[in-house]
C-alpha cells in the first residue's frame, strides 16, 4: 500500500513528499532541504529517485544531499536549465542551492515506474514553463501550481496567467477525487479546491 510521509520545511522552503510502496525504497518529490535525507534515515527509507515539479530553489535544496547518497534525479525535460542555472531564484533571494544534477528528464503523458509505484506526469506550466504535477494512487502532487485555496504566482521567470489557469483546468478535469499534496501549506483535496476555486475568476 501507498504511503506518503510529509517532510515539513524549516523557514522559507517547500514540503516535501516521501514516498513508498514497500517502506524501505522511496521517491522523494521536491525534498527542499539538505535535511530530507535525515528524515527518510529516520523512516528507514532509501530514496532512490527524485522527482522535481519544477526548479525553484525552495525545492530543490535537497537534491545535493540524496543524489549523493545514490538517488537519481528528475525533472520535466523543459525544466531543466532553470533548476541548474540562475532563474531558480536562489541567488535572488540569498539562498545556496548546492550543485546536482538532472540524471533524467520526462515529459506531460509520461508514466514513471519507480519503487514499484506508477507516477502519471502532468505538464501544468504557468508557474514557470516547465512545471508539472505527479499523480500516483490517490495522491497529486501539485507543487506550486495548486494550493489549499489558492494557486502558484506568475511573475518569475518564465511564469504564465495564461498557462496556469489552463493547468488548473486540466486538474480540475481530472476524473475522480485526489488527496493534494502542495508544495507550500496544508494538503486539500481536489473536489475542495473544484467547489473553491475563487481565484480562478
Amino acid at each position: 500500500m501507498m504511503r506518503v510521509e510529509k517532510v515539513y520545511p524549516k523557514g522559507f522552503a517547500a514540503n516535501c513528499y516521501l514516498v513508498t510502496e514497500n517502506g524501505r525504497d522511496a521517491v522523494a518529490v521536491d525534498p527542499a532541504q539538505p535535511r530530507v535525507l535525515g528524515r527518510a534515515r529516520e523512516l528507514g527509507f532509501n530514496v532512490r529517485y527524485v522527482l522535481l515539479t519544477h526548479g525553484h530553489f525552495d525545492h530543490i535544496g535537497g537534491c545535493a544531499a540524496l543524489q549523493e547518497a545514490g538517488a537519481k534525479v528528475g525533472c520535466l525535460d523543459i525544466e531543466r536549465a532553470l533548476a541548474l542555472g540562475n532563474d531558480n531564484m536562489g541567488t535572488e533571494f540569498g539562498v545556496w542551492v548546492p550543485k546536482f544534477s538532472v540524471d533524467f528528464t520526462f515529459r506531460g503523458g509520461d508514466v514513471l515506474d519507480l519503487c514499484g509505484i506508477s507516477f502519471r506526469v502532468l505538464a501544468t506550466p504557468g508557474h514557470t514553463a516547465g512545471s508539472c504535477s505527479f499523480l500516483a494512487g490517490d495522491a497529486l502532487f501539485t507543487g506550486d501550481t495548486l494550493f489549499a485555496g489558492d494557486c502558484g504566482r506568475t511573475d518569475l521567470p518564465t511564469g504564465s496567467a495564461g498557462k496556469l489557469r489552463e493547468s488548473l483546468k486540466l486538474l480540475f478535469g481530472l476524473d475522480g477525487d485526489y488527496t493534494v499534496y502542495a508544495g507550500h501549506g496544508e494538503d486539500t483535496t481536489l473536489q475542495r479546491e473544484r467547489e473553491h476555486a475563487d481565484f480562478l475568476m
